[in-house]
C-alpha cells in the first residue's frame, strides 16, 4: 500500500509526467547502496561494464520513493542526506558531481522518531525528510478497508467480476492483520 499511495501524489502532482522510480533500502546491499543510488562510471568496480545513472538521477525532476528507509545502515544515511540536501550525486568511480532535483517519498513501518532517540537513525535526516508526514494505519485498524480491497484484488487478479462469498468475507474481516 504504501507505493501505491506513493505513486497516487506522484500522479496527482505537477510531477506526473516525470519519472517515477521506486527502491526498497532494506532489499540494498550495503555495498551496492551508492551505485544503486547515485550510480557509477564503466570500470570504476569489477563487473561495472558500462556508465550507471543511479536512482536519483532516473527520477531527477520526478520523484524517488524511498521504501523502507528505516532500515537504510546509519554510515549510509549521511550520503542520502548530503544527496538531499545539497541536491547533488557523485556516481561510484566519478570525478564531478551531477545536479539533481528529485523529489523524494520515504516510507517505512517503524517509528522514525523513536529510532532518532535510539541513535538509529540520523536525527537530521529524519527533520529533512518529514515536512510532510502522512501515516496510514494497519489494515488491523481499518477493518473497514478490507472488503473493498479484497474485492477490488480479485478483480484485478482474475479480470472477472467474482465476488466473495459471506463466509470468506466474514473470515477476511476476523484475520488478525
Amino acid at each position: 500500500g504504501k507505493e501505491c499511495i506513493a505513486h497516487m501524489i506522484h500522479h496527482q502532482s505537477p510531477l506526473a509526467a516525470r519519472p517515477f522510480v521506486a527502491r526498497n533500502c532494506a532489499a540494498i546491499p550495503a555495498s551496492l547502496f551508492e551505485s544503486e543510488m547515485f550510480g557509477h562510471k564503466k570500470g570504476s568496480f569489477t563487473g561495472a561494464d558500462r556508465d550507471r545513472k543511479g536512482a536519483f538521477l532516473e527520477a531527477d525532476g520526478g520523484t524517488l520513493f524511498l521504501d523502507e528507509i528505516g532500515d537504510l545502515e546509519f554510515g549510509l544515511q549521511t550520503k542520502l542526506l548530503r544527496a538531499i540536501q545539497e541536491k547533488v550525486i557523485l556516481p561510484v568511480g566519478g570525478d564531478r558531481e551531477i545536479s539533481v532535483n528529485p523529489r523524494i517519498i520515504c516510507a517505512t513501518n517503524k517509528d522514525l522518531l523513536e529510532c532518532t532517540r535510539g541513535k538509529k537513525f540520523r536525527e537530521d535526516l529524519y527533520y529533512r525528510l518529514v515536512t510532510v508526514l502522512l501515516v496510514v494505519p494497519p489494515l488491523r485498524e481499518r477493518r473497514e478497508d478490507i472488503i473493498p480491497l479484497a474485492r477490488h484484488f480479485i478483480g484485478r487478479a482474475s479480470g472477472l467480476a467474482r465476488r466473495l462469498s459471506p463466509e470468506a468475507e466474514k473470515r477476511l474481516v476476523a484475520y488478525d492483520w
